[in-house]
């Protein structure tokens, strides 16, 4: 069951009209009383005068707040909607009854027991609903004493739907953003726009964040955004106190625009939060290099991204936290620099994930430095015409959302896991748009039959537990073409695997076979070892091995799998 409460109105009369009435489509059917503060308030459903009895309702629950004239709350009328799930049975009106009176309880409006709760009624006009309406005046004049109601009667459904045997909604944690409400529904279905005016700004500042190195920077940006209306507020003393932003052609009644503070669109989106996370994740110095030295931010962004799972596995919640919400400036960011075939995924990706980069868990956002680093410097640097080294990002970025799912459910982060789960089906289609060629046109240089085979056997020696899985793999001819490449490079394909593997166990990966291509391939972009480092490398695995079972193999001695490795969910 979902429970909504809404702003504190001020006309009691007005709520009843819109509950008796047909309601905005014609939706309201046989609506009539159910429970009421005393059993006896009247029914204008059931009176052969419904205005009358309509008024004579408003004016009853209206007693208190007339007594307590300028005592009285200024938006006294607290209003909550109580829906049940598609899926469940449907309840009688005496069960809605007992339901209505646990709900004012809990809520701290009419708590069981106390002769002066407030006033307060509940209306069923459909099968899977019901509305309960009160007056804020308790019969002590006092106004009602329902601080943090939505949190207690949330934990009342909770009880609820276990006693009835009903669904269990994934409730969150109060860190969602706020949904569209159905009036901003509406006016985007009569303007033709696909999303509502908060949804669009919500994205747009969001993929600001990604952009910016600096508060004052994502302030221009904002500012200079075709389409989007900025104000930006001040204290007394000159220093910024927030922002505000608005649609264009989005106005009221009188033709203001209609605005929308960074708060209201998310709670990571405030002036005060924006700055907190640019200004923790705001670039070193570092020494100045010519192109030829300079990393591939593409390249960059990968390794950083493949780290994550294993942040994600530490005790570390808030350095987790700042990871996720780095990464999630990443899937924002994408759309921007992606091909315009797979740019609708990605931006589904990135507003599905956008719920999974909060949590109660402060983030500790200078973690997160390397990953927001390598994302501008990608903006900078668009992908290679292959499309390698976005297919490379894709990959990685399908475990980390699998381990996201993962650290989000272990913290009962129920809302979180959902987002993430949806996330994982728009990027994995991403993935799979964003590959097919780059990974076709590694296969084209297929070595020849020696090769492969030579390849086959380092894979039987290095990753035997998924050996068979690769080499029957349709892209095993990727693999090995990656493999050869390497080598014609100066690098030792042993050597490569090895590293591969020990980057990240494979038992998560759907195609390991496309996972270590992309590994490998962007291990050798790495310079090739010089001949002392590669003798130094030699005498510490040797020193290593001098303990273990001799290998009986033409080979170097394959890895040993290191049991402390955390498996994940299978991609």
């Amino acid at each position: 069951m979902i429970a909504n409460i809404v702003k504190p109105g001020r006309s009691t009369r007005g709520v009843i009209n819109y509950l008796y009435g047909p309601g905005r489509a014609n939706e309201h059917t046989d609506p009539h009383l159910v429970a009421s503060w005393d059993g006896f308030a009247p029914d204008p459903g059931r009176s052969a005068d419904e205005n009358a009895a309509r008024a004579q309702l408003a004016k009853a629950m209206d007693l208190r707040v007339k007594q307590a004239g300028d005592r009285a709350p200024d938006g006294h009328v607290w209003h909550c909607s109580v829906r049940a799930a598609p899926t469940d049975r449907v309840l009688t009106d005496t069960e809605w009854a007992a339901l209505a009176r646990r709900v004012v309880s809990a809520a701290g409006i009419a708590p069981e027991g106390d002769p002066d709760g407030c006033r307060w009624i509940a209306v069923r006009h459909a099968d899977d609903h019901i509305h309960i309406v009160a007056t804020k005046v308790r019969g002590d004049l006092t106004p009602a004493r329902n601080w943090n109601d939505y949190r207690r009667v949330n934990k009342e459904l909770i009880a609820i739907e276990t006693e009835l045997g009903l669904f269990q909604v994934e409730r969150g944690d109060r860190t969602a953003a706020k949904r569209p409400t159905r009036a901003e529904k509406e006016k985007a279905t009569r303007t033709g726009r696909q999303r509502t005016a908060r949804e669009h700004l919500r994205s747009t500042a969001r993929t600001m964040v990604a952009i910016a190195i600096t508060p004052e920077e994502f302030l221009y940006l904002l500012s200079h955004t075709e389409g989007v209306l900025t104000e930006v507020q001040y204290f007394p003393s000159g220093g910024i106190r927030g922002y505000k932003i608005a649609l264009e052609g989005d106005t009221n009644a009188a033709g203001q625009p209609i605005w929308f503070s960074g708060s209201t669109l998310a709670p990571d989106l405030s002036f005060p939060q924006v700055r907190e996370r640019l200004t923790a994740t705001a670039p070193q110095a570092t020494p100045q290099t010519g192109d030829r030295h300079r990393p591939n931010p593409w390249h960059q962004a990968t390794a950083a991204a493949e780290r994550i799972p294993h942040h994600l596995d530490q005790a570390d919640d808030p350095a987790a936290q700042a990871h996720l919400a780095a990464f999630g400036e990443a899937l924002d960011a994408l759309p921007l620099i992606a091909p315009a075939a797979i740019r609708p995924q990605l931006r589904q990706a990135a507003d599905a994930f956008e719920r999974a980069t909060r949590s109660r868990i402060h983030a500790d956002h200078h973690h997160a430095r390397a990953l927001r680093g390598a994302v501008r410097a990608m903006l900078r640097q668009p992908t290679t015409g292959d499309g390698t080294g976005l297919a490379m990002l894709l990959d990685a970025a399908v475990l980390v959302v699998m381990a996201a799912i993962r650290w989000h459910d272990l913290r009962h982060h129920d809302q979180q896991v959902i987002a993430a789960r949806q996330t994982l089906n728009y990027l994995q289609a991403a993935y799979q748009h964003a590959a097919a060629a780059p990974l076709a046109l590694i296969a084209q240089h297929r070595p020849p039959a020696h090769t492969i085979t030579r390849h086959a056997q380092h894979i039987r020696a290095y990753v035997p537990e998924h050996a068979e899985e690769i080499l029957t793999d349709p892209h095993w001819a990727s693999l090995a073409a990656t493999l050869t490449n390497a080598e014609a490079a100066g690098h030792t394909a042993e050597r490569l695997l090895q590293q591969a593997v020990d980057e990240r166990a494979l038992d998560d990966a759907r195609s390991p076979a496309q996972v270590l291509t992309w590994r490998i391939h962007r291990l050798t972009q790495r310079p090739v070892p010089s001949a002392r480092a590669r003798a130094a490398q030699a005498r510490t695995t040797t020193a290593a091995t001098r303990t273990t079972e001799p290998v009986h193999s033409e080979l170097p001695a394959p890895p040993r799998a290191d049991p402390t490795k955390a498996a994940n969910q299978r991609r």
